[in-house]
């Protein structure tokens, strides 16, 4: 079975329906705005997406070299791609910032990959350092979560692609603010998901175990961790098949759902 899809350029193309039987273009997006575009795992996904079918991508970020940098390697795979400054940390701008990008055309998916690890113990020494990942992290992601989310629903289709963490599972000693931080930006993700159904919109939370990137740089290797392609790789899966949670890789679903269950006295003697 064949379908045809009428890209923004006008022409109609046939495309092939993927292995769960649904035409590709249903789920992957031909347009892509990334909120924090220099992240590891957001170009990742961003390259995966233009081999498939993206032709138009926002890098979203504040103005650097990196930045521009990122820009110049996916225009070298074919797309046209843009970037825009855009700042976690003001909130009272980005309304108007990303309003520009949907004011440019529909936008089929919407990227939340920005964040800041933050260290756990000059943090804990220092709450203005402390705030600011809460900040980053929660506050910068519910601003910027929402706007997109109202542009969405405005067009009336969509994704809002969110990157939590397992860290906001369960807090742990050892990164409790950060971790603190992505369960309230997890459990924001769900309930916006909860409350844009049926209305086109699609949100999907995702949740990376340890990943070995230019962010952890320097920290312990610790079980299960991934890497950003494999990230990016949970994504695609996770838009074909309409997905509201992906975890990578998949077994820590299991483990993370053993480990809510173990007592506190336990839990904060574990080696996590």
């Amino acid at each position: 079975m064949f379908c045809t899809d009428r890209p923004q350029g006008g022409d109609t193309v046939t495309v092939m329906p993927d292995a769960f039987g649904l035409p590709q273009s249903l789920q992957l997006p031909q347009s892509l705005l990334v909120l924090g575009g220099t992240s590891e795992i957001a170009l990742a996904t961003a390259r995966r997406l233009i081999a498939r079918r993206t032709r138009t991508v926002w890098l979203a970020g504040r103005p650097s070299p990196a930045l521009e940098q990122a820009a110049e390697h996916l225009r070298s795979l074919g797309p046209d791609v843009h970037t825009l400054p855009f700042d976690a940390l003001d909130p009272d701008s980005h309304e108007a910032v990303l309003g520009k990008v949907f004011a440019e055309g529909d936008v089929d998916m919407v990227l939340l990959a920005f964040g800041v690890l933050g260290d756990q113990a000059r943090d804990e020494r220092d709450p203005a350092a402390a705030v600011r990942v809460a900040q980053t992290n929660y506050t910068g992601a519910v601003s910027a979560g929402l706007v997109s989310a109202s542009a969405l629903q405005e067009q009336g289709h969509g994704s809002l692609v969110v990157l939590s963490s397992v860290a906001g599972e369960r807090a742990r000693r050892g990164d409790f603010i950060y971790g603190s931080s992505k369960a309230g930006l997890d459990a924001f993700a769900q309930g916006l998901g909860d409350a844009l159904h049926g209305t086109g919109v699609h949100v999907m939370v995702v949740r990376p175990g340890f990943v070995r990137s230019r962010m952890t740089a320097g920290l312990p290797e610790v079980p299960f961790s991934t890497t950003p392609e494999a990230v990016a790789t949970a994504i695609e899966l996770g838009l074909r098949r309409r997905s509201e949670t992906v975890w990578v890789p998949g077994v820590l679903r299991v483990v993370m759902s053993a480990l809510r269950h173990v007592p506190r006295a336990v839990f904060r003697r574990l080696p996590l």
